[in-house]
């Protein structure tokens, strides 16, 4: 196995989509569906093509050498409050099962923070789902806090 000195988070390539889709596919928590089956493939490639033209969205992914052993998402977002400041938005942090409490995480959001700083954001922020109590005190390491009360509405 690679020291984590060799980790490597770079934007990810159409060719790291299996094994992003793979993460996704093997947290039972989630409940967004995902799956590796092959009809499903082009699904993930199209969203995967909007989210690679868009140049406020950045999909990563953490390697020790040739295996994806993570991945994230960051988006640029901007509103009036706050003077117009832009914030990111850091989702879809997934770390390995078999690789987590190596500080892969840690490393991934610490590289999500750099680039908010880079793009003068406010604010870094994040949610995670209310069930997963360990990524909450994960975050709260990071130096996180909680703020806000979180709302979805799933649309058919």
């Amino acid at each position: 196995m690679h020291a984590l000195t060799d980790l490597d988070i770079r934007k990810a390539e159409r060719a790291d989509l299996p094994a992003i889709i793979a993460l996704f596919a093997a947290d039972d928590v989630g409940g967004h569906g995902d799956t590796v089956e092959p009809e499903a493939f082009d699904d993930y490639l199209a969203a995967f093509a909007r989210i690679e033209a868009s140049p406020l969205q950045t999909l990563y992914v953490a390697r020790l050498g040739e295996e994806v052993v993570g991945t994230f998402q960051a988006t640029l977002l901007t509103s009036l409050p706050g003077r117009g400041r832009p914030r990111l938005l850091i989702e879809a942090v997934q770390t390995r099962k078999d690789m987590r409490g190596r500080g892969i995480g840690a490393r991934m959001i610490r590289h999500a923070i750099e680039r908010a700083r880079e793009e003068g954001a406010a604010k870094v922020q994040l949610s995670s789902n209310a069930t997963r109590t360990d990524a909450h005190r994960f975050y709260e390491r990071l130096g996180f806090v909680r703020s806000h009360f979180g709302f979805h509405m799933p649309l058919k």
